[in-house]
């Protein structure tokens, strides 16, 4: 048997471990493997969130990550095809891997197609349940962010050794660009509309702003708020150039969500954005789309030491002088002390006071870190897409309408 198939160290269970994630420090977690089996190498963060996990899992910003959910009962109302946050199909779930506490149970909803597992596994993710999520989650908080392998095989062998190696000898996800890997291949349209409890997702029928979107990793909700306030949207791929864009003759244009190094997209985006800003069109970023936004205003990004993640975060908005309950996603984060005269500082976590929000003074333009379109306030955040739709307005001569 392969060193470490089986080293019991895991009081969880009384089981072989079918899993195990492997840190680049050389510490070894054993779990039951649920999922896809395989090895992969992923940065690990925790997620607080108590809901979503099917959005969360979908969420092509976590591409190279394995995600630990701090909630204990995961996959309990099973999955279903509408409720996946990823636009380019065509491209490989973007997270690398799972860890829970509890096993996955029957699902129990009425919206349910799938058991969690068997999604799991047709996504390709790797699976680990049955550890003590709490000691990991304190163990990411006090060391930082961790490169690790996670590896399920049904059978329990691993050649830990070998496991060790590989995982110290990961790069990790700075200097990564991948918003190529998630990126759509070519420019796509988009009419879906928020969902109903009565009748589901709706098709737009026209639209009042031509909106180009620049696709990161875009989550399918942002593109159903967008073309919820009237925005009928062309979505282009994350290489798309300045001229490319403003081909579209757009109303506005978007920056999305998505995952890796901003400073590595930085490299072909913000020549890119910057040639946009020139023209001065409405301009709209979230999350990577917002640290793309800063780079191209002559800020700096840095590597956070645990990250947000999770959707139970603070935001204090200057605007308006309100606390946002808000979901976040990044490990990322845009250096508040870099900010250049003129870019103006709207929001911040009140969790740890990271930037979280920037407007350029006298321009139609901003963006935010945290995921509006989430909806864990439920709604404290919506008036964003509003108030995008509003510069477009006013841009246009057309009467304004409440954000709140």
């Amino acid at each position: 048997m392969p060193a470490g198939a089986h080293t019991g160290t895991n009081p969880w269970t009384t089981e072989i471990p079918t899993a195990v994630v492997v840190l680049a420090d050389g510490t070894v977690i054993e779990g039951k493997g649920v999922g896809a089996e395989g090895i992969a190498e992923a940065e690990i963060c925790f997620n607080t969130a108590i809901t979503g996990y099917e959005e969360i899992l979908t969420d092509p910003s976590y591409a190279g990550q394995i995600v630990a959910f701090t909630f204990p009962h995961i996959g309990n109302i099973g999955t279903n095809d509408e409720d996946i946050e990823t636009f380019n199909l065509a491209a490989a779930s973007g997270v690398v891997g799972a860890i829970i506490k509890a096993d996955v149970t029957s699902p129990s909803n009425y919206r349910s197609t799938k058991r969690f597992d068997e999604w799991l596994k047709a996504r390709g993710i790797i699976g680990l349940s049955g550890i003590d999520t709490r000691a990991l989650t304190a163990m990411i908080r006090e060391k930082g962010l961790a490169n690790a392998v996670i590896a399920h095989n049904s059978e329990g062998k691993f050649d830990i050794e070998a496991l060790k190696k590989r995982a110290a000898a990961w790069h990790g996800l700075e200097g990564l660009d991948l918003a190529k890997e998630v990126t759509i291949g070519q420019s796509a349209k988009w009419d879906e509309l928020p969902w109903d409890i009565e009748d589901g997702y709706k098709t737009a029928e026209g639209g009042d702003f031509n909106v180009v979107v620049i696709d990161f990793g875009i989550k399918r909700n942002i593109l159903r708020l967008l073309a919820g306030v009237g925005c009928k949207l062309t979505v282009l791929p994350a290489t798309a150039t300045a001229d490319e864009v403003l081909a579209h003759d757009p109303d506005g244009v978007f920056l999305s969500n998505g995952p890796g190094d901003p400073a590595a997209t930085g490299e072909y985006a913000v020549p890119a954005i910057r040639g946009i800003l020139e023209k001065d069109i409405p301009v709209f970023g979230i999350c990577l789309g917002h640290q793309m936004l800063a780079l191209a205003l002559g800020a700096k990004t840095v590597k956070m030491h645990q990250g947000h993640h999770g959707a139970n975060h603070p935001v204090k908005d200057f605007t308006t002088n309100k606390v946002e309950i808000v979901s976040m996603n990044h490990g990322f984060a845009v250096d508040g002390e870099s900010l250049p005269e003129g870019v103006e500082q709207t929001h911040i976590s009140l969790f740890d006071g990271t930037n979280c929000g920037i407007g350029l003074a006298g321009k139609p333009v901003f963006s935010v870190q945290h995921h509006p379109e989430a909806s864990p306030g439920p709604q404290d955040s919506h008036y964003l897409f509003r108030r995008f739709a509003n510069l477009m307005r006013e841009r246009k001569g057309m009467e304004l309408v409440a954000e709140r």
